[in-house]
């Protein structure tokens, strides 16, 4: 997949503020350092298109990005170790937990783990909630390129275990590096796989 075009179209503090449901969307999701904005330009060929910071949970609302105008990429507020407070926190949750369980144009959630970490309590957890709410998600590793390909291929190993102790099969799966661009023409591949298989009668 080619992208031509990439657009903001609008911040939503809440999920009736979102853009009107009319083409597929791809969201991105994950802990509130795992580098998603930095991701999501790569990804779509753009330096800043998503707003990257060196301070972790600067994404507090629902940010819309329409591609090739046709489809939408959907940039979620992080979970985790953002420096806010218990209420904004709680308000971040529900803000994230509406959007997943209403949101009707949702094709997958990519939710993104930091490859140079064992699996976290929170990750795992967010997984087990995704699962129990029937939301389809595709896990994206990230950072590749900052730990070695043995401590890759364990951490993945151990992802695949604590997961196949409650799910009968895993999700699709991407290694992904944002500074090397590594992931890129398989993520887009996918997604236009997607939008086919919708769009076909």
């Amino acid at each position: 997949m080619v992208i031509n075009s990439a657009t903001f179209i609008k911040s939503s503090a809440n999920n009736e503020q979102c853009p009107k449901e009319s083409v597929p969307e791809y969201a991105f999701i994950g802990r509130s350092n795992v580098g998603k904005s930095s991701l999501i330009n790569m990804i779509l060929g753009r330096k800043d298109l998503a707003k990257t910071s060196g301070t972790p949970g600067k994404t507090q609302l629902i940010n819309h990005f329409l591609i090739n105008e046709n489809w939408y990429v959907v940039d979620l507020p992080g979970y985790g170790y953002a420096k806010v407070s218990k209420k904004d926190r709680k308000g971040f949750q529900k803000l994230i937990t509406d959007y997943l369980n209403e949101r009707r144009t949702l094709v997958t959630v990519f939710l993104l783990i930091d490859a140079r970490l064992e699996p976290q309590k929170i990750d795992l957890e967010f997984m087990d909630w995704l699962g129990q709410n029937q939301v389809p998600f595709t896990i994206v590793f990230t950072k590749i390129d900052k730990c070695s390909s043995n401590e890759l291929s364990k951490n993945m190993a151990r992802y695949k275990k604590k997961l196949l102790l409650t799910w009968a099969e895993l999700p699709t799966v991407f290694k992904t590096s944002a500074s090397s661009r590594i992931g890129q023409a398989e993520m887009l591949n996918y997604i236009e796989a997607l939008n086919e298989s919708i769009s076909r009668p």
